[in-house]
């Protein structure tokens, strides 16, 4: 409490944003003056539960009944003082902050995204280990699209011209777009968002920031307010800067890569190496877990239906599971790095995923392979696209695995699992309703 009074008394703040991220990751919560705002702190700050299991189109499942108390009661936030931050964006000082929802009997609400990586952590520290976690999430930066009708296109430049091309890696084609990037290195910094590089990814105006490696909580709060982050800066500059996993057609997908190491909570070595530098049984059984588990996980890494078009052969995305060294083409893969840096890649969680919901999952499954002692396959020696397609292909058949894994149920909570399969059968009965234009342009003549 005596944190965040010094924080707003210092910064001058006169309103508070209190953020909860959903289900989907969009930021939900209450705007208040400061004074309020403190007065409100011990329990004042209040939100219906159903919040957190609204659906991606604002709507709520007929049967969250299942789920939540269907007389649509309140829970309360409480601030993580340690997640207040200044908003750079506005001109009257605004703080913003990172709330938890509790019952008021001092349950944690079990569907919400970051009890949930909450809950994972601790498994993991039951057993002195520490995650760490470092994040690369893509986007596209396209015209603002006033018809949801019509398809994306690349913003223009400063070159006043649209890219039609693959740039990747390209230096200029990123300074095509300078200004807003500025803009986001200004913003992050304010933020203390602790972002690495930016390159320019293989699609049309896709671009890609790391984030430098820290603990797992932190770098989904900071991929959280970074999304927020990225799309104030292409809106004050006229564009939409999108994390959809697959916007445009014939355009590769924008993926969330995990990277993923674990250490001593007490002497901080790095676990998947051993004394003499080489893989650790944890590393290879922590391999084996994912391998196993990742698949029934989809609904969290890929939540949806446009998630599953991104994972395609031949388009900087996996299509099962296999893992290897130094290889782009498998699921998991383990970069070169010296022992003390060993880590495994998650490449098939999608740019749209919930980045909470991505690490807590990616995580559960590590940690199930640890403890099952599970070993994984041979490491994938060139393209993995030769193999099979073993990841579910829609988003219907990823509940359908994800409902049925006793494992994960139990790491990640009954009612977690009942929560989120309420909320993505919703928003597939919603998609179903909607006619596409290659429907109409096919079928409309022809059948």
């Amino acid at each position: 409490m005596s944190y965040i009074e010094e924080f707003l008394k210092d910064h001058r703040i006169e309103e508070v944003e209190c953020l909860v991220p959903d289900m989907a990751g969009i930021a939900r919560g209450k705007i208040l003056p400061a004074g309020k705002f403190l007065r409100g702190i011990k329990r004042g700050l209040r939100i219906p539960e159903a919040i957190f299991v609204q659906t991606v189109n604002g709507r709520y499942p007929h049967d969250s009944e299942n789920v939540i108390d269907d007389a649509m009661s309140d829970v309360y936030l409480e601030p993580e003082p340690q997640s207040i931050r200044v908003v750079p964006w506005y001109e009257e000082p605004t703080a913003q902050i990172i709330c938890d929802p509790y019952y008021f009997d001092g349950r944690p609400v079990p569907f919400a995204c970051r009890h949930l990586l909450k809950r994972v952590l601790a498994l993991f520290h039951a057993k002195n280990w520490q995650p760490i976690v470092a994040a690369e999430l893509e986007f596209y930066l396209v015209d603002i699209n006033e018809d949801p009708d019509y398809p994306l296109q690349p913003p223009i430049g400063r070159s006043k011209r649209r890219e039609t091309s693959r740039q990747a890696y390209g230096v200029d084609a990123v300074n095509e777009f300078d200004p807003l990037f500025e803009e986001v290195y200004d913003f992050c910094e304010a933020q203390n968002i602790d972002i690495d590089t930016l390159t320019h990814e293989a699609g049309a105006a896709q671009m890609e920031m790391n984030f430098n490696h820290q603990d797992a909580l932190a770098a989904a709060d900071q991929a959280f307010l970074f999304k927020r982050t990225v799309r104030e800066a292409g809106l004050r500059h006229q564009v939409y800067a999108t994390f959809m996993a697959k916007p445009m057609q014939g355009e590769p997908g924008s993926s969330m890569h995990v990277h993923q190491s674990l250490t001593d909570q007490s002497s901080r070595r790095n676990l998947f190496s051993t004394t003499r530098g080489g893989a650790s049984k944890l590393f290879l059984n922590y391999i084996g877990g994912l391998q196993r588990y990742l698949p029934a996980t989809m609904p969290l890494v890929a939540p949806n239906v446009n998630s599953y078009r991104r994972l395609i052969p031949h388009a900087d995305a996996p299509i099962n599971t296999h893992w290897g060294f130094d290889n782009r083409t498998v699921g998991f893969r383990v970069p070169n790095s010296e022992p003390e840096a060993r880590r495994v890649e998650n490449r098939v969680a999608g740019a749209d995923a919930n980045p909470y919901l991505a690490i807590a999952a990616s995580l559960a499954c590590g940690y199930l392979g640890m403890s099952g002692r599970l070993q994984p396959s041979k490491p994938q020696i060139g393209s993995a696209y030769r193999l099979a397609h073993t990841l579910p292909r829609t988003l219907h058949d990823a509940l359908y695995r994800f409902t049925r894994t006793k494992a994960l149920k139990e790491v990640l909570g009954e009612e977690f699992v009942t929560a989120v399969a309420t909320v993505k059968n919703a928003e597939l009965d919603a998609y179903q309703e909607v006619i596409s234009s290659w429907e109409r342009e096919h079928l409309l003549l022809n059948v």
